[in-house]
């Protein structure tokens, strides 16, 4: 019996005119142990397609969340930027394997994703999610639930094994 979860990378649509697989697929990576999960779920469900590797560096790293769910921007150090750039480009080239595309952009993670993926032309999206404290949620909410909102293609996402909901 073949798993039922494994989607074929193909090309063309079936006989009803509906695509049968995914051949482009970015995969949003954070480096947390749910993104590289979700990574490792997207080379094993869907061999044959083309993954491009998509990480943000969050420019909001120096903002503090407000009363009113927003968030306060902090004055930017360019140097920080620049540094937490690089030790991102250089992590993200040691996760991708051969013939998987990377694409490493500075923004809101959200934003970034769903941009690189439309630009890339990518059938679906593939991130990892993790359990969140209530505050945390209540003031920046779940990234992947940003994407699952905004994204005009699918979006999979997926919690580590064993991790409660």
């Amino acid at each position: 019996m073949t798993d039922p979860l494994i989607f074929r990378a193909e090309s063309g649509p079936n006989e009803n005119g509906a695509a049968t697989s995914f051949g482009r697929v970015a995969v949003g990576v954070d480096f947390s142990p749910a993104s590289l999960h979700a990574l490792e779920v997207a080379r094993t469900r869907f061999p044959g397609a083309q993954l491009c590797l998509i990480h943000v560096t969050d420019a909001r790293v120096t903002a503090t969340p407000d009363l009113g769910g927003g968030l306060v921007p902090a004055a930017l150090d360019p140097n920080l930027l620049q540094t937490l750039e690089n030790a991102d480009a250089s992590r993200l080239s040691e996760v991708a394997r051969e013939g998987e595309e990377t694409e490493l952009l500075v923004g809101d993670p959200v934003t970034g994703i769903l941009d690189a993926a439309e630009r890339w032309g990518a059938e679906l999206i593939v991130v990892g999610t993790h359990s969140q404290g209530a505050l945390e949620h209540f003031f920046v909410g779940s990234s992947a639930e940003k994407l699952v909102a905004r994204s005009p293609v699918p979006v999979l996402t997926v919690r580590l094994p064993g991790e409660r909901r």
